[in-house]
């Protein structure tokens, strides 16, 4: 994957990655979570927060006309409890086309 933006918000949300893979768009939300208690970091994108990436993306498409005709997709990567760099691999979830702008 290629990094094309990280961090873009609007007055609409943010969207913490947006990368290149093999000519697809990818609108990249990752979340953390620090404690269980308050749920998984998968609950956390709730049908609000799609709404919101979703809105958000659609406003990067149409500011960065050169990605319109891309396909895309949404992936979520989470990290829980116990996220150390020494072990990431082990605690990091990537969910890639997570959900659907549809």
């Amino acid at each position: 994957m290629r990094l094309i933006q990280r961090n873009y918000h609007c007055r609409l949300g943010e969207i913490d990655l947006i990368m290149e893979h093999q000519n697809t768009l990818v609108f990249v939300e990752v979340r953390y979570r620090h404690r269980h208690c308050y749920g998984s970091a998968e609950e956390s994108i709730t049908p609000t927060k799609r709404r919101k990436l979703i809105a958000t993306a659609r406003h990067y498409l149409l500011n960065h006309p050169d990605f319109r005709a891309w396909p895309g997709r949404f992936d979520v990567v989470c990290m829980g409890p116990g996220t150390d760099p020494a072990i990431i691999r082990d605690s990091l979830r990537w969910l890639p086309n997570a959900f659907q702008a549809g």
